[in-house]
Formats: C-alpha cells, sequence, structure tokens
C-alpha cells in the first residue's frame, strides 16, 4: 500500500506544486470571508476543475460552511476535501474492474489516438496478471499499422499474447479470432485496443457496433467494461473527446493517463462531476507497473494537505 500511495503522491505533483498548495494556503487565515471563496474560484478553475465543476464545489462549501456554523479556515478546507471526495465517487463506486470469475470477460478500449491509450491496454494487462488472470490482447485497430506493431511490442514487454491480422483487416475478425485464442489458451480477459479516429465519427461507431455483434455472437453479455481512455494534459479538451465516443459506445468508465506529466490534474473533478462516469484507473508514470486502480479519498489527499 505504501508504494502505491507514494507512487500516487508522485503523479500527482506537479498539480499540487502549480496549483493544490496555494488552495491549501488560501485556508491559512482566521476568518471566512468573500476573499476565501473569490481565491479558491480562481485557484480550482486556473487547475483545470472547470467552471460548472468549481461553481458547484464552492456553492456546496458554503452551504456546509453556513448549516454547520464553521467559522474557522482550517474546518472549511476540510469540508472542501470530503465535498471534492464525494463528487469523485457520485459516478459510481465501483472504481476497479467489474469482471465474472471463471468466465470470460471482454474489455473494450476507447480513446482518440495519442491519448496513451496502447500504453494503458499494456498497463491493464500487467495489472490484471499481478491479479492472477491470463489476458489476451486483440489489435482491433487494424486502420493504423503503427497501432497494430506497438501493441504487439507492449504485448512482448506485459509477457502477454497479442492477436493481431495484416494493416486493413477486418476488426471484426481480429476480435472473433482473440476469443477463439482466449478459448484455446485459457485466457479469461480479452482486452481489445480499437480504432480513434474522431474526424470520421460515422464510421468509427459502424466498427464499434460491427465488433459488439461480433462480441454478441460468443457472449451476448460482452462487452463487460468499455474503458474510455483520456490523456488528462488535454485539460478540458478531454471532456469533449469523451462526449463523442459516450455517443458511439456505451462506456463504463475512464482510464485517466498522463496525469503525471500535467500540472492541470483538477480535470479528473470535471470529468467525474460532468460525464458522470467513474474514474476507475489513473496512470502514474511510464512503467508498465504505473497503473493504480482510482481511489478518491487517497487522490484529494494527495492533492490537497
Amino acid at each position: 500500500m505504501f508504494d502505491r500511495l507514494r507512487r500516487l503522491d508522485e503523479s500527482v505533483r506537479r498539480t499540487r506544486d502549480s496549483f493544490f498548495n496555494k488552495v491549501t494556503q488560501a485556508f491559512d487565515r482566521r476568518t471566512i470571508d468573500q476573499s476565501l471563496w473569490d481565491e479558491l474560484e480562481e485557484l480550482l478553475v486556473q487547475a483545470d476543475v472547470g467552471i460548472a465543476t468549481t461553481e458547484r464545489l464552492i456553492d456546496n462549501l458554503k452551504r456546509r460552511v453556513k448549516a454547520e456554523h464553521v467559522h474557522e479556515a482550517e474546518q472549511a478546507k476540510r469540508i472542501l476535501k470530503e465535498e471534492m471526495v464525494r463528487l469523485l465517487g457520485v459516478a459510481g463506486e465501483g472504481h476497479g474492474l467489474e469482471l465474472r470469475p471463471h468466465r470470460r470477460n471482454v474489455v473494450l478500449v476507447v480513446g482518440v489516438n495519442g491519448t496513451g491509450k496502447t500504453t494503458s491496454i499494456a498497463k491493464l494487462a500487467r495489472y490484471l496478471q499481478q491479479g492472477g488472470h491470463r489476458v489476451v490482447l486483440a489489435a482491433a485497430d487494424t486502420f493504423r499499422a503503427a497501432a497494430i506493431d506497438q501493441l504487439r511490442i507492449w504485448g512482448e514487454r506485459a509477457g502477454v499474447p497479442v492477436i493481431a491480422h495484416q494493416p486493413g483487416a477486418d476488426p471484426g475478425a481480429v476480435v472473433y479470432d482473440a476469443l477463439q485464442a482466449a478459448g484455446a489458451r485459457g485466457g479469461d480477459v480479452i482486452i481489445v485496443d480499437t480504432a480513434g479516429r474522431l474526424h470520421t465519427k460515422f464510421n468509427l461507431m459502424e466498427e464499434l457496433k460491427k465488433i459488439r455483434r461480433v462480441l454478441a455472437k460468443q457472449d451476448a453479455t460482452a462487452p463487460h467494461e468499455v474503458l474510455l481512455v483520456l490523456d488528462a494534459t488535454t485539460g478540458q479538451n478531454a471532456i469533449s473527446q469523451a462526449r463523442s465516443f459516450m455517443d458511439a459506445v456505451g462506456v463504463t468508465g475512464v482510464v485517466l493517463a498522463k496525469l503525471d506529466g500535467t500540472a492541470k490534474g483538477g480535470v479528473v473533478f470535471a470529468i467525474a462531476d460532468e460525464l458522470h462516469l467513474p474514474i476507475k484507473f489513473i496512470g502514474t508514470g511510464e512503467k508498465l507497473e504505473d497503473l493504480a486502480e482510482f481511489e478518491p479519498a487517497a487522490f484529494v489527499d494527495a492533492l490537497v494537505r
């Protein structure tokens, strides 16, 4: 647990040092007045929490400060942290994968090219391996030869088989073969990489629908999870990307990649608040092991001291 918390702490260091240390310092005062609310609003917006989410947090904070007769700034800081945790948890309490024991599970992974999707898939494979699962990867982003090659490389690093066809092949055929391979090898989790071409949204939707049809013929309950990979460094733009994929496919949770590479990690709160999707995992570094289940309370504690 100590190592997990250390990696989380390091992954949010830039955000904490740039903005949230100032949030903490804002409560270094004797009285609670309008200047505190104004300063908090400015800092949270700068940290990419988003205007609507920031207003919601501050309104809830004000309401509780009044209702609970709070007069000390330190107590107000405690309430702010509680409201942050509540906001992150409201999208869904189950932040890990919901996999069926002793049965084959299919995890569909979607996201814009360049968000860290392939790396996140490899990290997820390692995470599942460490939990005792036998994983098979399906290279169903057949539009880009580079995507297939990247998944093969990461599969080798993670020590998991990658089922792939030639570039331009039918993604549905790749998924079908991956399901068969998992059955033959005793695999219980198939992670499917998919194309991320938002500029051809219609084709993307049709491709995802076809993959779903192939899966349904093998297992009417599949896919069992649809994870959307978002790049934390893109800030509020990640929200608009997410909406496009939510329209195309039923997303069950978010993997927030590159959190360690941005000073504006406050986007985590906007994602949970505006999209009402649980954040299931966060990327805490560049190594295969640098993926952690998202824990709202630990995350807030790492940001606001």
